[in-house]
């Protein structure tokens, strides 16, 4: 049975253990143990999985917990995949905060998925990585 709990204080190993287990530390600087370290820390509502002792999924988000979740991660190990823990970690993350819409970026291969179980997708987000600038 999976237990979901929110984790303000998640152990920075065991969340890199399940990055890694769950692909995603393919798509974030997970061996960048301080960078990871703050996004952990930072982060406004970190929702988790439990299969007893073993982390199993991670919703990480950054809100304002009226008008925008922003769910920058969301991961399931891939031994426990297609058992709606996913589904149910965006659930308590909405439910968190349930006047706010959840917004966030698919990665290439999932972007399928988000429609799949209810999001809408939208056409005019915007992206200014960290070695880009405004322009003049």
């Amino acid at each position: 049975m999976i237990e979901y709990k929110v984790t303000p204080d998640l152990d920075h190993d065991l969340a890199h253990e399940l990055y890694v287990a769950s692909t995603l530390g393919e798509r974030r600087p997970i061996d960048d143990h301080e960078r990871f370290a703050t996004m952990l820390r930072e982060a406004d509502l970190i929702i988790t999985a439990w299969d007893g002792d073993l982390l199993v999924g991670i919703s990480r988000s950054v809100t304002d917990w009226v008008w925008y979740t922003y769910l920058s991660d969301l991961a399931v190990r891939v031994s426990h995949q297609k058992q709606g823990i996913g589904k149910e970690l965006m659930r308590r993350t909405q439910a968190a905060a349930p006047q706010a819409t959840v917004l966030l970026l698919a990665a290439p291969a999932a972007a399928d998925y988000y429609g799949h179980v209810g999001f809408t997708q939208k056409t005019n987000a915007w992206a200014l990585a960290p070695n880009e600038r405004i322009t003049e």
